[in-house]
């Protein structure tokens, strides 16, 4: 490695401090990946001036507050360049130069991708597409809810704008005319494999940006005068949001690799970096301490008030996405609840949220992956965001919900409209993965009420409960089984019926719980005493009552599911009693065809997950 130096340049941030502060970036950019073996330092370099000028002259932020309210926000949606954000944490010296070089090394906070282990770091990203439509939810919370000047900030990688996502960013920051968002596109021409889809016809990416709506600034990402230009029009911006479209070099800085295809995702070696730092021009240590926010605190603040849930008569038919809608419009006594729709808040019932308080609901539109972006954003924000579309469509966000829980975000989910039970309009709006998809997330917790009052007290729950949460409701209308002010801790269940003589198990959620209460009305009529467990709480799963029940009726136990055999309520119950020394007799009763249109009785029964088909499983397992 060349010698480390501190070169001669102005302590101002002038033009010409900034262009040493973008070699320095460069320069420690090679350093930390070829110390690493790994990394993207090219795609570092090429926005090393962008962000040089950015953060000494436009970046408004504490470093010793990361959570003043004030704060721009500064999201990297071109994660891989990760090398250049931990090189901006060292110029601005909340990350020592030793630090720097612990890169990608088991137990560093310096990860390949950028993580919220730092308090500087808003969401994870690395997966393309989302740091964009994240940061347009960010922005969303600023203007409608904060009220407050912070700016976002989001650099962009040109091979992530063939992502659909992008584009629903930034037509709903166009929609709502978030003019304190800008994305810097950092258009460098090379991706992973070659060439980018446009390389560097900036002026398609200009049309197409226009025509979202936004105003879009064409310029030279290595000219500093040029930057500092467009990004003080970003900042002074009203009415619209800006993006800066940047043409730059991949690799810019070192002559040897500069606009070279072949280097996307690879470090120096050694000796190449040696001659790369010195062509730069040696390390440097310049500190950059940038400008301060001004003081404020959002309009909105967090408030503990008494939540009057609804209430429900036992024996009314009431559908749990009904009650999903009244209990969001109880907790919007809360300030810091809103909620967020994908254009279905009449069948969602979110639509009720929005009429009591229209200042914090959004309406998204059919664009999914921003739906989830927005809940992530307003959660950066501390704000208690609940999204809401039918349970199906969020299998399009699935990546969205994943990188969530990295990003720590805490974020609730409501899909309606699940199961064959919707009846006739048929496959492509059953849910029948989602609960599988939802499990699946770390640290998520996945929710499956069966009636009006379980509903209300799970979404109440839900508010303060961390990570991902998804309750998943039904459309048909059932009865209340619950009396008012029945308790239901996430993780626990309910036994519907139960008796010391129980010779049988049935396991329901949803609407299989009805089904599963009305075969043990025909089982009890055959002599068959029967235990039903109300299993409400799929992921934490009640893994005590299931082996009490297990252990009394002798391993015989049926659990049905309105979903696919794979990940669902029967998964969880067996994964949850499987290492038990004597594991029950499980009869797993799910959706195995492909289902068709038709009523909802009509495709249960189809599905042999009506109460006939339950009856029958029970008299195999008693041995009848």
């Amino acid at each position: 490695m060349a010698k480390s130096s501190v070169s001669e340049v102005p302590t101002s941030q002038g033009f010409d401090f900034i262009r040493e502060l973008g070699q320095q970036l460069r320069v420690d950019s090679i350093r930390s990946s070829t110390a690493a073996g790994s990394g993207h330092p090219t795609s570092s370099m090429s926005a090393a001036d962008l962000m040089a000028v950015l953060i000494t002259r436009y970046f408004r932020y504490d470093w010793n507050d990361p959570q003043a309210p004030t704060n721009d926000h500064l999201i990297f949606s071109k994660g891989h360049a990760s090398p250049l954000l931990y090189a901006i944490f060292k110029a601005v010296g909340v990350v020592s130069d030793d630090e720097l070089l612990t890169f990608r090394k088991f137990g560093s906070r310096l990860q390949g991708h950028p993580t919220p282990v730092f308090p500087w770091v808003d969401v994870a990203t690395g997966s393309l597409g989302q740091g964009l439509p994240i940061g347009v939810g960010v922005a969303l919370a600023g203007r409608k809810l904060d009220q407050l000047p912070y700016h976002i900030w989001t650099l962009t990688g040109d091979s992530e704008l063939t992502e659909g996502s992008i584009w629903e960013g930034l037509d709903k920051a166009s929609y709502y005319q978030l003019s304190n968002f800008t994305a810097i596109f950092d258009i460098n021409r090379l991706g992973q494999r070659g060439p980018t889809e446009y390389e560097w016809e900036t002026d398609v990416y200009r049309d197409r940006v226009q025509a979202f709506g936004c105003r879009a600034i064409v310029i030279d990402g290595h000219d500093v005068e040029q930057i500092d230009q467009a990004l003080r029009q970003a900042r002074e911006a009203t009415g619209k949001p800006t993006v800066v479209i940047a043409r730059t070099v991949k690799g810019k800085g070192f002559s040897e690799i500069e606009n070279k295809d072949g280097w996307h995702g690879k470090a120096l070696p050694a000796d190449m970096a040696e001659r790369a730092i010195t062509e730069m021009g040696g390390v440097r240590h310049l500190r950059v301490d940038g400008l301060k926010p001004d003081p404020g605190e959002p309009a909105i603040r967090d408030a503990r008030v008494e939540i009057r849930l609804p209430t429900y008569k036992k024996g009314d038919k009431v559908a749990t996405r009904k009650a999903y809608g009244d209990a969001l419009t109880a907790l919007g006594a809360r300030p810091t609840v809103v909620a967020m729709d994908g254009e279905v808040s009449n069948s969602t019932f979110a639509e009720e949220f929005a009429k009591a308080y229209p200042d914090r609901f959004f309406e998204v539109f059919i664009a999914e992956q921003q739906l989830v972006a927005t809940a992530v954003g307003m959660s950066v924000r501390h704000y208690i965001p609940f999204a809401s579309t039918f349970a199906a469509f969020f299998s399009r966000a699935s990546d969205f919900i994943r990188m969530a829980a990295i990003s720590q975000a805490n974020i609730r989910l409501s899909g309606s409209h699940a199961g064959v039970e919707i009846g006739e309009d048929g496959p492509s709006q059953m849910a029948l993965e989602d609960l599988a998809m939802m499990r699946a997330v770390h640290g998520s917790t996945v929710l499956y009420p069966s009636d009006a009052t379980s509903t209300a007290q799970l979404v109440k729950a839900m508010a303060d409960q961390k990570g991902i949460s998804y309750i998943r409701t039904t459309r048909g209308a059932y009865p209340v089984l619950y009396e008012d002010g029945t308790r239901f801790p996430i993780g626990g269940s309910k036994l519907v019926r139960s008796d010391p003589g129980d010779r049988v198990t049935l396991v329901g959620a949803g609407v299989t719980l009805h089904n599963c209460l009305a075969a043990a009305d025909e089982l009890e009529r055959e002599g068959i005493k029967t235990r039903v467990i109300d299993l409400y709480s799929v992921k934490p799963v009640d893994k005590v009552t299931l082996q009490e029940a297990a252990a009394l009726t002798r391993g015989r136990l049926v659990v049905v599911e309105d979903h696919y055999p794979e990940g669902g309520l029967g998964a969880a119950v067996m994964e949850a009693l499987a290492a038990d020394m004597d594991p029950p007799r499980i009869v797993h009763l799910a959706v195995r065809g492909l289902p068709g249109s038709g009523k909802p009785t009509e495709l249960m029964d189809r599905a042999e997950i009506s109460a006939r088909h339950i009856v029958a499983a029970a008299r195999r397992l008693y041995g009848i």
